[in-house]
C-alpha cells in the first residue's frame, strides 16, 4: 500500500491518478478567467495519454464552466445574463453580502470533466474552460485530476 501525502502538489505513484493544484488570482469582483492552458499543462505533466480530466474548484462563490473561447463577447453576455437572473443587490438574508455569488456558483457548478486523448484535452470547436469569479478579487484554487483509462 502506498500513502500519498495530503499536501502533495502532484500525485503519480504507480498508476495513481495525477493531481495538480493550480492557483488562480482573480482581478475583479466578477470575471471569467480562461484556465484552459493551465489545465492542459496539468494533463501534459501527468503523462496520461488517454483518460479523463476532472477539474474542480473548492470554493462556494466561484464556479467552472466550459464554453466558447473564441469571442470574448460570449463571456460578457453570460455575465450580464447571470446578473439579470441573480442580481447582486437583491434582498438576501445572508449576512456577508455575497449571496448572489453563492447562487451563481451553484447555477454553474464547481466541476467540469473533459476526455483526454493523445495527451490533449478533447474539446468541441471553440470550447475552453473558465473559472467564473463572482466574489473577487481573490486567490482561488483549481484542482485538476487526470485519470488514465
Amino acid at each position: 500500500m502506498y500513502v500519498i501525502p495530503a499536501d502533495s502538489k502532484r500525485e503519480s505513484i504507480l498508476g495513481h491518478a495525477a493531481m495538480e493544484k493550480i492557483t488562480v488570482q482573480t482581478k475583479r469582483k466578477k470575471e471569467f478567467v480562461d484556465v484552459t492552458r493551465q489545465v492542459q499543462d496539468a494533463v501534459a505533466k501527468s503523462g496520461v495519454s488517454s483518460g479523463v480530466c476532472h477539474a474542480f474548484v473548492p470554493h462556494t462563490t466561484c464556479g467552472l464552466t466550459i464554453n466558447e473561447n473564441a469571442d470574448p463577447a460570449v463571456r460578457v453576455d453570460m455575465q450580464a445574463k447571470l446578473e439579470e437572473i441573480v442580481a447582486e443587490d437583491d434582498a438576501y438574508t445572508h449576512a456577508e453580502g455575497n449571496s448572489d455569488a453563492h447562487i451563481k456558483s451553484s447555477l454553474l457548478g464547481h466541476a467540469v470533466t473533459v476526455f483526454v486523448e493523445n495527451g490533449s484535452l478533447q474539446f468541441g470547436a471553440w470550447q475552453g474552460i473558465y473559472l467564473c469569479e463572482f466574489d473577487g478579487p481573490r486567490t482561488r484554487q483549481l484542482w485538476v485530476k487526470i485519470v488514465p483509462g
